[in-house]
């Protein structure tokens, strides 16, 4: 027959078991992230003799794509390139990482190209201004530029029309800005500035007809073929021929820091990210001690945090977010017959939906992610909040407590109200019963006062339950 303790020792292994299983499943679903995180392999170094450096805007100007192009920059000088050959395809982006960016290209001090490329592509909004600043602007066939207004953005949204003093000084900042380059390197600010009056966008065509852009080029080679032995004006009034035949052209690419940081602001990964930290910490604090969860869950908080700073993240989404993890734990604690899981499931992917929006992104949170983080979210918080709930029912399996509800033998003969001994878990305790009980009679545990037992004989117990 097994005792109350042994019932109690099996639960707590149970309850070990079931947050091993918490912790394999939370550990499988970081794992997965960290693949999405993992760098590429970089692109081997090639001689410095007539280089040509590409690098690459593709998708939103941010910090870390500015830190790329100034570190590419930087690298083109110290090996000597003889030109830079930036391929765009672009939305746009912050106006500080444009101007970053900007600033690097007119202050160096090898030749810049920015090619729109390849057809289809774009160089919008920020885009635009950074093709206007370099040495040689160059598009695709099939490509497009300009629709270079401001856009104020507030907590991921747009902001609604601004006041007409305001709009004119933001608008006034920003073509003196445009002029500032655009004059020295010989194109069109009058033309160009129609992009921000008038939110204006030019064809291939209609930008070289307009002495915005220098040429049309099908492909990279062809652009370098068309620019060997060109000679172009620098920023600072310095006249250089380029000699670009029988180069090569290397790639010059993001480095492990830069693609990981890369890999956070992505919408799906800070989604997930969110999702594993908020998850981990919930781990942590419904089965304190696990340590894990909580050490993953704060990293992943942390690292999230970090995106936010970079992405336009939508307050409602949050929000959202936040109200199914609400759900989520009142299911396990009410019963709705899975009304408030669903509802909970539907606030989550209404909130990955929201999560990233702005003028500038393309897409926010994939349904599929969203889809995949939420469900095994939604069986975790209710699985362990309906685990913490259970043990606050148990008896406590510890000290002096244990011994109440548990079954012993009487050693003495017990007579109503006069203490005698009775042998419990192999121990001898001074214990006083309401009935008398005979020697080797069995007793259950009522009470503990002190050292002394209060029992009663197992057939009143029985009787009593009876």
């Amino acid at each position: 027959m097994k005792t109350t303790g042994n019932k109690s020792r099996i639960r707590l292994q149970e309850t070990v078991a079931q947050g091993w299983r918490v912790l394999s499943i939370l550990g499988a679903m970081c794992a997965a992230t960290l693949v999405l995180l993992l760098p590429a392999t970089t692109a081997e170094e090639h001689a410095s003799g007539n280089l040509v450096l590409q690098l690459k805007v593709d998708g939103e100007v941010e910090p870390i794509l500015a830190t790329y192009i100034d570190e590419g920059l930087a690298d083109a000088a110290r090996r000597h390139a003889s030109l830079v050959l930036i391929t765009m395809d672009t939305p746009g982006g912050l106006s500080s990482s444009m101007e970053d960016i900007i600033q690097h290209i007119l202050a160096s001090t090898v030749p810049v190209a920015v090619y729109v490329s390849p057809t289809g592509s774009r160089g919008a909004s920020a885009g635009f201004y950074i093709l206007l600043s370099a040495d040689i602007a160059a598009m695709a066939p099939g490509t497009h530029t300009g629709a270079a207004s401001p856009i104020m953005i507030i907590g991921g949204s747009y902001v609604p029309p601004i006041d007409e003093v305001l709009r004119k000084k933001i608008n006034n900042d920003a073509m003196a800005f445009l002029r500032s380059f655009t004059e020295k390197r010989g194109r069109n600010p009058m033309l160009a500035e129609t992009a921000i009056t008038d939110a204006k966008a030019f064809t291939e065509k209609e930008a070289l007809d307009g002495k915005m852009i220098d040429l049309v080029a099908s492909t990279k080679e062809d652009l370098i073929h068309q620019l060997d032995g060109r000679t172009i004006t620098r920023f600072d009034g310095t006249h250089v021929k380029l000699a670009l035949a029988n180069s090569t052209l290397a790639e010059f690419e993001l480095s492990a820091r830069q693609k990981f940081l890369a890999r956070i602001v992505e919408p799906d990964v800070f989604f997930v990210m969110l999702i594993l930290g908020v998850l981990g910490l919930y781990t942590e604090f419904t089965h304190p001690g696990m340590v894990l969860p909580g050490v993953v869950g704060g990293i992943c908080i942390v690292m999230a945090l970090y995106a936010m700073h970079f992405l336009p993240v939508n307050l409602a989404g949050l929000l959202l977010i936040g109200l199914a993890l609400a759900f989520f734990i009142l299911e396990a604690k009410l019963t709705s017959h899975g009304v408030l899981a669903i509802g909970g499931i539907i606030s989550m992917l209404l909130g990955a939906m929201f999560l990233i929006r702005s003028p500038l992104t393309n897409g926010g949170v994939s349904f599929g992610i969203a889809l995949t983080a939420t469900v095994p979210f939604a069986v975790l918080t209710v699985v362990l909040m309906r685990l913490v709930l259970r043990s606050r029912k148990w008896k406590s399996t510890t000290g002096k407590e244990e011994l109440i509800g548990e079954e012993g033998v009487a050693i003495t003969g017990l007579a109503a109200g006069v203490a005698g001994m009775v042998r419990i878990h192999g121990e001898l305790w001074q214990a006083v019963s309401e009935q008398s009980a005979e020697v080797g009679a069995r007793v259950r545990v009522k009470k503990i006062t002190g050292l002394k037992l209060y029992v009663e004989p197992e057939q009143a117990s029985a009787g009593a339950k009876s």
